[in-house]
């Protein structure tokens, strides 16, 4: 039972400390596709709103909120300005087949890779896909983890309020 209440006060006490608009971290070092070193800094969107979704090529509900998204994601650009920046969780095994992946899918987001996955552990992320929404200044204002049909709207929901506060 101790071990129940410790662990929904931690649950409790992560949602607490990102429903206040915790910061985007920003000295952690990722991988451009092409193999280039990109500190977290560097992931900005000029003031306007930003999805950030952790995915991995193995998974399908990451694959299955991408590829929705893509339907939809030049409306969303023009609506709300945001850019979508997909961070690949995918380890050195499997990591090759990212690009290959993205490629195929057609996919025009911005793509990076998270190889010792220290950009997932300094956001939390635990299961993916895991998607966070980040305002004009480098806040978190939303997140969720999972995808099934419909997920999208909340998420541009989520997008739309980011921009009304800038």
């Amino acid at each position: 039972m101790k071990k129940l209440i410790l662990t929904l006060a931690c649950i409790a006490l992560s949602g607490i400390a990102l429903a206040q608009n915790a910061q985007l971290p920003q000295n952690i070092t990722i991988k451009a596709l092409d193999g280039t070193s990109v500190q977290t800094s560097a992931i900005q969107n000029d003031g306007k709103p930003m999805i950030i979704s952790f995915w991995a090529t193995w998974c399908k509900p990451c694959n299955r909120e991408l590829n929705t998204i893509k339907e939809v994601y030049e409306e969303w650009q023009e609506e709300t300005g945001v850019k979508l920046v997909a961070i690949s969780i995918d380890d050195a095994r499997s990591a090759s087949r990212v690009k290959p992946h993205v490629d195929g899918n057609g996919w025009e987001y911005e793509v990076y890779l998270d190889p010792n996955q220290d950009f997932k552990r300094a956001m939390n992320v635990v299961n993916v896909p895991h998607t966070f929404v980040v305002n004009g200044k480098g806040e978190i204002v939303w997140q969720h983890t999972s995808f099934v049909e419909g997920s999208e709207e909340e998420l541009l929901e989520a997008v739309k309020k980011a921009a009304a506060e800038e």
